[in-house]
């Protein structure tokens, strides 16, 4: 299964505790989601925590058919964020599946194991400004609000490099807790594969995330609170 790109009812204290931060600085946080997964609804969760100079973005979604946890841990790398470790756990239809990113700077490569197809294990050539699709969540809240409208980033996973480009598409105000959000709309579209989200300011991770596969809804994520 793909990583999803993928990553909040606030208080005012929370809200102005965030714009008060030094602008676009990584943070801890918590944030809590409304979710479905395939047409079922879930429960979703993101959270950035910091142990000395690493960073820990971690996601998951649950229903009653699936269980998804991820987790990256990286290094904020003068404004780059450089991924250290990652890992991928999945459980559908009573079948589970665990993947282990491992990666090299010093080698430059990055290669897989655990439930991982021989073709998929690696070793992958990196280059400098590589991330997994977990960090896109993150890069995409500090791009935006630099006041990018393209955005083109290079994804090591599957067993694979790729580019991946998203671009602005617009704004929206969502609601979040009776709030109204000022957003703007990304999206990314490739091989048949789209992903939006949704960027607010003051807000450390996405308000909505939808990813399509043939035009048809795989996952939602909706904030529903965060501090």
């Amino acid at each position: 299964m793909t990583r999803m790109s993928i990553p909040l009812s606030a208080t005012c204290v929370a809200l102005l505790s965030w714009v008060a931060a030094p602008a676009l600085a990584l943070t801890p946080f918590t944030a809590q989601y409304e979710a479905s997964f395939k047409g079922i609804s879930a429960g979703g969760a993101m959270s950035l925590t910091q142990q000395g100079t690493r960073w820990t973005y971690s996601m998951g979604i649950r229903n009653s058919v699936a269980n998804i946890s991820q987790a990256t841990v990286f290094e904020d790398a003068a404004g780059r964020y450089r991924p250290l470790g990652g890992s991928d756990r999945s459980t559908y239809l009573m079948k589970t599946r665990s993947i282990v990113t491992h990666y090299d700077w010093r080698a430059m490569r990055v290669r897989w194991t655990g439930d991982v197809k021989p073709q998929r294990a690696g070793p992958v050539a990196m280059q400098t400004g590589d991330m997994d699709a977990l960090l896109v969540n993150l890069a995409l809240v500090r791009d935006v609000g630099f006041g990018r409208t393209t955005m083109n980033y290079r994804l090591v996973e599957n067993g694979k490099a790729k580019p991946q480009a998203y671009r602005v598409a617009g704004r929206e105000k969502i609601t979040v807790a009776g709030r109204a959000l000022d957003t703007t709309k990304v999206v990314q579209s490739a091989g048949g594969k789209q992903t939006t989200a949704w960027i607010a300011a003051g807000v450390p991770a996405p308000v909505r995330i939808v990813q399509r596969e043939d035009g048809s809804e795989v996952f939602r994520l909706q904030l529903t609170s965060w501090r």
